[in-house]
């Protein structure tokens, strides 16, 4: 199924911001990032498995071991690939997802400027 260029255009925009406020990411997009974008969207990958793979990666590196020493920030959407692939082979429950949301909320309302 063809998708016009503004249906294209929204998948990008909305999964790069999505990407940038993810806790744990500089913030930034990279030209690699908008071309990686664009082939997730032409193999048709749902823009809420993307959401699910962000949150469940974000939340394995924010909610690490206190004494675990601090990560560098993610610098490329290429760092969510591996788990996007383990989110479409076995989806996380809904509540989790929101579970998550909510907990990566409070953390990075409490975190250092740093972490995002």
């Amino acid at each position: 199924m063809e998708t016009s260029p503004s249906d294209f255009n929204d998948y990008v925009k909305q999964l790069l911001e999505l990407y940038r406020y993810t806790p744990g990411t500089l913030g930034r997009v990279r030209p690699e990032d908008r071309r990686l974008a664009a082939d997730l969207h032409r193999r048709g990958i749902p823009l809420a498995m993307l959401e699910k793979a962000f949150l469940l990666a974000a939340a394995r590196r924010c909610f690490r071991a206190p004494d675990a020493p601090p990560l560098a920030p993610i610098r490329s959407m290429y760092y969510f690939v591996p788990v996007l692939g383990e989110v479409l082979a076995n989806p996380p429950d809904d509540a989790y997802i929101g579970y998550l949301k909510s907990k990566l909320k409070t953390w990075a309302a409490n975190a250092a400027p740093q972490h995002r």
